[in-house]
């Protein structure tokens, strides 16, 4: 017969981590929810909504931002003070 500590699964990071991994992939999430849109029905007709403040600058900026929390999450250690 096994003992009970040999049988419990560890995971790899504590669960603070995967909540700043979680964050991390919304705030992903919205910066490709910002960056979408803006296109044309026409063919024949431009839209310079394409190159808005809000998917040139705050877009990529938002991803950037959510790689870097998820990056932060993986390196986190909790076992440090």
């Amino acid at each position: 017969m096994k003992n009970n500590s040999e049988n419990k699964q560890e995971f790899l990071f504590e669960k603070v981590n995967y909540k700043i991994l979680l964050i991390g992939i919304a705030v992903i999430a919205l910066g490709f929810i910002l960056m979408s849109g803006g296109g044309s029905d026409d063919p024949n007709v431009f839209n310079e909504d394409v190159f808005s403040f809000r998917r040139i600058r705050l877009a990529p900026t938002t991803v950037l931002i959510g790689f870097g929390i998820t990056i932060y999450a993986i390196l986190k250690n909790p076992k440090k003070a």
